[in-house]
């Protein structure tokens, strides 16, 4: 295979550091650049002219599928792979009707990208195990292989195995820590990929207690199957007026998902685990802190996932801290506190 010329198009910047990575460990692919939004991937790629695009839909100014078509337009020898969230047949079919020669799941990336590249720069056309439909033709009349298994979708709205939403409160920080940890390393054990969100002190505690416990956190973390997060620049992605935003709140987690699950081989079972919430209800914005438990209970329904949201009460002190309490346990049933 001749050496090609690539443009990674992804708006959440994790997943684009793992395409790369991947594309890296193969000499016959070339980065050329890298866009976050469909408008931007249109520039670079009149500018760039690369011979392969590896771009999402659900980008911001322009979807990839818009993006693709303009592509066909200006750069017409350009080949283009659409990886995404979205596991319906009915989008992979726009997908390729607007161009495209491959489709994957991001679900499956871990083991289908580099299958998936190869095939596209060598003419074939490429379909992801990870679709939805037993029986979806693609627009060349390609039946999709694999169509004997039916894999989770992380398209909001398709019913998954319901799984389990723990909301726990916990007397201290040290408290906190060890719940978290007992949690984080239970997941670890059993091959999940874990999502974990909490403030940088309960950052650098969890990860020594991971560490003394023996739990592989350092290598999770490394191979990607487990990603840390700042609990702050989290909230600052779905946060719209103080309160959460839940087009953005499934956007950014379905993404975290696929990147945890793109590490592990396939569709692996998550684990997320944070204070979101906690956050908000410390900060005074106990409506938000509410909401964001109420689109928990959605996740934990929609996918197979675990979810364990903990509150530390040391720093909680005022009168209606006892209402906000009150209100988590009325209408969330946590499963201990």
């Amino acid at each position: 295979m001749s050496s090609f010329r690539v443009l990674v198009v992804d708006d959440y910047e994790p997943f684009r550091r793992f395409v790369c990575s991947t594309l890296e460990k193969k000499p016959d692919f070339e980065i050329v650049g890298e866009a976050s939004d469909g408008l931007e991937a249109v520039q670079k790629a009149e500018a760039l002219q690369p011979d392969l695009m590896v771009l999402d839909i659900g980008l911001p100014t322009l979807n990839g599928i818009e993006v693709a078509r303009r592509i066909r337009k200006l750069c017409p020898e350009c080949k283009m792979l659409f990886m995404s969230q979205e596991a319906s047949a009915d989008v992979a079919q726009e997908a390729f009707s607007s161009g495209a020669m491959g489709y994957v799941v991001k679900s499956h990336a871990g083991i289908e990208l580099l299958v998936a590249l190869e095939e596209v720069c060598q003419g074939r056309q490429f379909v992801s195990k990870g679709l939805s439909s037993h029986n979806w033709v693609s627009a060349a009349g390609a039946q999709a292989p694999g169509r004997q298994e039916v894999l989770p979708s992380l398209v909001p709205g398709k019913t998954q195995a319901v799984r389990s939403h723990e909301v726990e409160f916990y007397p201290d920080d040290e408290a906190f820590v060890d719940g978290f940890t007992r949690y984080i390393e239970a997941a670890l054990l059993n091959g999940n990929a874990v999502i974990i969100v909490v403030t940088e002190p309960h950052q650098k505690s969890l990860l020594q207690s991971l560490q003394d416990h023996g739990a592989g956190i350092a290598a999770a973390i490394e191979q990607g199957r487990c990603l840390l997060l700042d609990v702050a620049d989290t909230l600052s992605t779905f946060m719209v007026n103080d309160l959460p935003d839940p087009t953005r709140f499934f956007k950014v987690v379905v993404d975290l998902i696929a990147t945890a699950q793109a590490t592990t081989g396939g569709p692996s079972a998550v684990t997320i685990c944070g204070e979101c919430a906690s956050i908000l209800w410390a900060e005074g914005n106990a409506d938000a802190a509410i909401q964001v438990e109420q689109l928990c209970n959605r996740l934990a329904k929609r996918y197979q996932m675990d979810i364990l949201c903990g509150f530390s009460l040391s720093t909680f002190y005022r009168d209606e801290d006892k209402q906000v309490f009150q209100r988590i346990c009325g209408e969330l049933e946590p499963l201990s506190w």
